[in-house]
């Protein structure tokens, strides 16, 4: 597995917790933080991971927006959590990161979501960020 697959782990792990537990993400990240000073081996994966976070919570309203735009049917308070975590992350490396080819942000986000939630969401997951790469 890459860091980089790694990292997105970490960043839903991490965005997924903090709003079940209706903590900050600001929080979530300095736990974290403390977490990954003290697990050196952890470090590859946690730069990243903190990119991403900080990423999706600056843009969190444009990354929204497009969630309520391109999701055929859904509102974003109807979506489970874990899904929405899991689009919020694929649309900020779509529309916000271009480092990342569309192609490898839509695939990631899929596995996430196939792994970690049901094929239903996967499904749903990949419909929308393609919808949602066609038009950024």
């Amino acid at each position: 597995m890459s860091a980089r697959t790694k990292a997105r782990k970490r960043a839903l792990d991490l965005l997924y917790s903090a709003e079940l537990r209706e903590q900050t993400v600001e929080t979530a990240l300095h736990d974290e933080d403390e977490r990954a000073a003290k697990q050196p081996s952890r470090a590859a994966s946690w730069s990243y991971a903190r990119e991403i976070v900080e990423g999706v919570t600056a843009r969190a309203v444009e990354i929204d927006e497009l969630i309520e735009t391109y999701a055929q049917g859904w509102t974003i308070k109807r979506m489970p959590a874990l899904d929405r975590a899991i689009a919020r992350i694929g649309i900020w490396e779509l529309a916000f990161n271009s480092e990342i080819p569309d192609a490898v942000a839509i695939a990631e986000a899929v596995e996430l979501a196939r792994t970690y939630s049901t094929e239903d969401s996967a499904g749903f997951i990949n419909g929308l960020l393609g919808r949602i790469a066609g038009a950024v």
